[in-house]
C-alpha cells in the first residue's frame, strides 16, 4: 500500500488530552484565584476600568454602538425604529420599547451555565427586562404614538459588569438611530466581596463579580441628574452601606458620561463627512 507523505505521523505513545486539560484546569484555576485576590487587594475601589465606545458601526441597523471595558467585557448593540406597532387596533398613546439581550456562546470563559439551557434563557430574559427598565425613562416614547422601538444587545465577551456596559451601549445605539431622548442612560456596576470591612468596587471584573456577596447596577441620566434604574441584591450590610454604594455608582456614571458623548459626536461627524463626500 503506498504511503501518504502528506499525513503527519503521530507519536508511538500518546495520552488523551483530557488528562492534561484536567490537570491544567486545576492549576490554572488556583493561579487565577490567587491572582484575582492579589489584584482585588491592590486595586483602588473608586477607580473606573478604561472604557472604549464607538457609535454607528453597523450599516444594517438604524443605530448601533459598541462598548468595551478593560478586562474583556465587549457588548454590541443595534437599534431599529420607530416602526408601526404590530397590533393594528392598538390605541396606545405612547410608543413601546422592546429590548433583547443575548449572550454569544463563546462569551464566557468557564461559562456559568450551559449555552442554550433554561438557566441561560432565564438570565437573558431578566437582563432584557433590566435593560428596558433602565432605558424607558430616557426615551421620549410619547413622541412615537402607536410605534415600537427595538434594541438588541449582544454580549460578545463577559469580563464583568456586562449589564452596565449593555445599558450604556443601548443608549448610544438609540441616540445614533436618531431617537428623541431626554438624555443618555449611563450604566455603572458595583460589587462587594464578603466581609463587613470589604469596600465596594466600581465596575468589578468577572472574577470579582463571581466572588461578590452583593452587587449593584445603577443607571443614570447625568444631564438631568435622574436615576433611571437601581438593580441589585445580596448581603451588602446596613442601609448606610447601600447608600454609599449608590453614591459611588452615581459618581462613576458622571465620570463615564463624557466618553459616551464624545463617541456619539464622533459618529455624527463621520456621518456628516460621508454625506458631504457622497
Amino acid at each position: 500500500m503506498p504511503l501518504d507523505h502528506r499525513r503527519l505521523r503521530g507519536p508511538e505513545e500518546s495520552q488523551p488530552p483530557e488528562v492534561w486539560a484536567a490537570a491544567g484546569g486545576l492549576l490554572g484555576g488556583q493561579e487565577e484565584e490567587e491572582r484575582g485576590d492579589e489584584e482585588a487587594a491592590a486595586r483602588d475601589p473608586c477607580a473606573l476600568r478604561p472604557l472604549f465606545a464607538r457609535a454607528g458601526l453597523l450599516s444594517q441597523a438604524e443605530g448601533s454602538a459598541y462598548v468595551e471595558l478593560s478586562g474583556g467585557t465587549k457588548v454590541l448593540c443595534a437599534a431599529w425604529g420607530p416602526r408601526e406597532a404590530a397590533e393594528p387596533g392598538s390605541a396606545a398613546a405612547a410608543g413601546r420599547l422592546l429590548c433583547e439581550f443575548r449572550r454569544a456562546p463563546f462569551s464566557g470563559r468557564g461559562a456559568r451555565w450551559r449555552p442554550g439551557s433554561a438557566a441561560e434563557r432565564e438570565a437573558e430574559r431578566e437582563a432584557a427586562a433590566a435593560l428596558r427598565e433602565a432605558l424607558e425613562p430616557a426615551v421620549r416614547l410619547g413622541r412615537y404614538p402607536r410605534a415600537r422601538l427595538t434594541v438588541s444587545a449582544l454580549l460578545l465577551q463577559d469580563g464583568g459588569s456586562a449589564l452596565a456596559a449593555a445599558i450604556s451601549a443601548a443608549a448610544l445605539a438609540l441616540a445614533d438611530a436618531g431617537v428623541e431622548m431626554y438624555d443618555l442612560a449611563v450604566g455603572c456596576a458595583l460589587g462587594r466581596a464578603p466581609g463587613a470591612a470589604s469596600p465596594w468596587l466600581l465596575q468589578p471584573a468577572e472574577p470579582e463579580e463571581r466572588r461578590a456577596a452583593a452587587r449593584l447596577t445603577v443607571a443614570l441620566l447625568p444631564a438631568l441628574n435622574q436615576v433611571s434604574a437601581v438593580l441589585g441584591g445580596g448581603e451588602g450590610g446596613p442601609a448606610e452601606d447601600w447608600a454609599q454604594a449608590l453614591r459611588l455608582g452615581l459618581d462613576g456614571c458622571h465620570r463615564l458620561y463624557p466618553v459616551l458623548r464624545q463617541s456619539l459626536l464622533r459618529a455624527a461627524r463621520r456621518r456628516d463627512t460621508a454625506a458631504a463626500t457622497a
